[in-house]
């Protein structure tokens, strides 16, 4: 697996695709986590108690009063993004890492030239792809509307069209300097971990470059990136949706 090596479009493609696969299995996730984001905190009494109570708790209330398919909320959306982002920030990556060290460069790649390339290619793919970001957060975030309160996007194209009717067509970048925070962050935190974990797992005797040290790899990866990435990931949910009132989201 070592010696294969793939073009720029290959590993584009081969990277949204895996994305797009991931965000689909996980969204379901995703949307408890953006409601739960955007919840209120109880003050006490029993009229304020929070509406949503844990993950699992979260979803199964969106499916109760919602439908299931409710948790699927944004999917069109997150797939846009997952298209854009996942591919360019890893299909970037390698090329970078390349221009960083020189072509030539023989021997393991310093940490602190993955950790640029990682933090330099997330900075590009979500400044690209950042009106699917704010759209699919958005959707996700609309609840079970109250009695004659109309839905305010009627799918992923509407509410693209809406945002820029009504805000503007820089709105769809609102949010962008915390995300291009957040994303070249925990792109750094995952790419960069993840070459670096995989580089040290194939130091153990026994262990070589197949699916098993990959997913090694992958989880330490995702840990980390969770890790670095939560707080700056609330602030962020709660300005996408800075227009929209607190009754129309939950």
């Amino acid at each position: 697996m070592a010696d294969l090596k793939f073009s720029f479009a290959e590993t584009f493609l081969c990277s949204a695709f895996a994305a797009c696969f991931a965000e689909f299995c996980t969204i379901p996730l995703d949307t408890a986590k953006v409601r739960l984001q955007l919840q209120k905190k109880a003050v006490g009494d029993e009229v304020n108690l929070p509406k949503y109570r844990g993950l699992l708790g979260t979803m199964a209330t969106i499916a109760k009063e919602e439908r299931l398919s409710a948790l699927w909320k944004g999917i069109v959306a997150g797939l846009h993004r997952q298209c854009i982002y996942g591919g360019l920030r890893i299909g970037l990556y390698e090329p970078v890492k390349t221009l960083l060290v020189g072509a030539d460069y023989v021997g393991d790649i310093p940490l602190y030239q993955k950790i640029i390339a990682a933090l330099l290619t997330g900075a590009l793919a979500i400044t690209v792809a950042n009106p699917t970001d704010l759209v699919k957060v958005r959707l996700q975030a609309e609840g079970k509307f109250p009695a004659g309160i109309a839905r305010r996007y009627y799918g992923t194209l509407d509410a693209y069209y809406t945002i820029v009717r009504e805000e503007g067509l820089a709105a769809l970048w609102t949010g962008l300097g915390p995300n291009i925070a957040r994303n070249a962050i925990v792109n750094a935190a995952e790419l960069a971990s993840y070459d670096q974990v995989k580089q040290t797992i194939l130091k153990i005797p026994g262990f070589s470059d197949n699916v098993l040290t990959h997913l090694l790899a992958g989880l330490g990866a995702g840990f980390f990136a969770v890790c670095i990435g939560s707080p700056i990931d609330v602030e962020l949910t709660r300005l996408c949706l800075k227009k929209i009132v607190d009754l129309y989201i939950i």
